[in-house]
């Protein structure tokens, strides 16, 4: 197909979710949804029949094809479309073999054991070449948007791909990634910075290719205690906000809204408000009411209702979506989504019904 170039994209129809970003009074709130382009969809799975999870993420087209899935789906209810990729493609890039395996998510076969096992990621990690499949994929869907809504680009944050690197996988102690805090501090913190430099290339890279929004999933920050917080991932966070922000300016590139997601660590919420992202986003556990006190309005938040709850029935659904809004406040710099990522078996019907009463409560709050 044609190589489509980083440039004369479509103007922009909706910039709502920009707006909101940047926290200007806006007439709704804008929603969005972490894993939308997901298991969810009948039309994802169209797709995945004929091809494994990473072929995907490294065919642009494919990427490309599942991120527009739920914007064609969902239409205006939508505000943001999120490029269909992984955080587990810097690993990748460093040097690890990563498998998505069914039922088990993603398998490390080799993981790092020692910080010796440190020798065999890649002394140099060519961003452009190892991950400029993404790229295409942010270029290719930013066209084929056609200006409907803005894209996001995004990366896992360090010390949470630190601790897939070392776990293999998933987790409910992350004992064999903590024990590296504690028994190889000067290693883990060389290796926290290797994984910081990667992820500033690549997000740099990804709004050069045409994203227009950043996120950085902190997945497993809600593991480590607040000191341990402070020391292993906030100043990480800190320093890629600021450090591709430099860099974005230096390249005369739109310096565009950075979203934060450190899940489970609600303890941190008035330190992330000042980390220098714009958007600080909230797992369900957190109350907005809590939230907006304790990051005094400096930042918007963005979430929060329980991904569960989709299962529980529209009016359910309808009662506890409203009531989140509300908590947010009519004033609020809020943009809506879940407290983490939409479940693979969720009825699509039912997220329709969560983001049109988003929609329509927001506004009626704010008249």
């Amino acid at each position: 197909m044609a190589e489509y170039k980083a440039e004369n994209f479509p103007p922009l129809q909706n910039d709502l979710i920009l707006r909101a970003s940047r926290g200007e009074q806006v007439e709704r709130v804008p929603a969005w949804i972490m894993r939308q382009a997901g298991r969810y969809l009948p039309e994802f799975h169209k797709v995945r029949a004929h091809h494994s999870f990473f072929e995907v993420c490294r065919t642009p087209e494919l990427a490309c094809e599942l991120t527009l899935q739920p914007i064609d789906r969902y239409g205006t209810l939508l505000d943001a479309s999120i490029i269909f990729s992984d955080i587990l493609v810097i690993p990748q890039a460093m040097g690890l073999e990563v498998l998505m395996v069914t039922g088990k998510g993603p398998q490390f076969p080799d993981p790092l054991e020692t910080p010796q096992d440190i020798k065999r990621l890649s002394d140099h990690v060519d961003v452009d070449q190892e991950l400029g499949y993404v790229y295409k994929a942010i270029t290719l869907t930013r066209h084929k948007l056609n200006g409907r809504v803005p894209l996001f680009g995004f990366v896992g944050a360090p010390w949470t791909l630190m601790a897939y690197m070392i776990e293999g996988g998933g987790s409910k102690t992350l004992h064999k990634a903590k024990s590296w805090l504690w028994k190889y501090k000067k290693e883990s913190h060389e290796l926290l910075q290797r994984i910081t430099d990667i992820a500033v290339e690549f997000l740099v890279g990804q709004v050069r290719a045409g994203a227009q929004m950043l996120q950085v999933f902190e997945s497993w920050g809600g593991e480590l205690s607040p000191t341990d917080f402070n020391e292993y991932s906030l100043p990480y966070l800190k320093q890629i906000s600021k450090r591709v922000k430099e860099q974005l300016a230096k390249e005369s590139l739109d310096v565009v809204p950075m979203t934060v997601f450190a899940k489970g660590s609600w303890y941190a919420l008035a330190d992330l408000a000042d980390s220098g992202y714009e958007v600080v986003s909230l797992d369900w556990t957190v109350d907005p009411r809590y939230a907006r006190q304790q990051t005094g309005d400096k930042v918007v938040l963005q979430g929060n209702m329980d991904p569960t709850v989709l299962y529980g029935g529209s009016d359910a659904i309808r009662d506890i979506a409203t009531q989140m809004v509300k908590n947010f406040g009519k004033d609020s710099k809020h943009i809506a989504n879940l407290g983490h990522g939409i479940l693979p078996t969720v009825d699509p019907e039912a997220l329709k019904v969560y983001l049109e009463t988003v929609q329509k409560v927001s506004a009626e709050i704010r008249q």
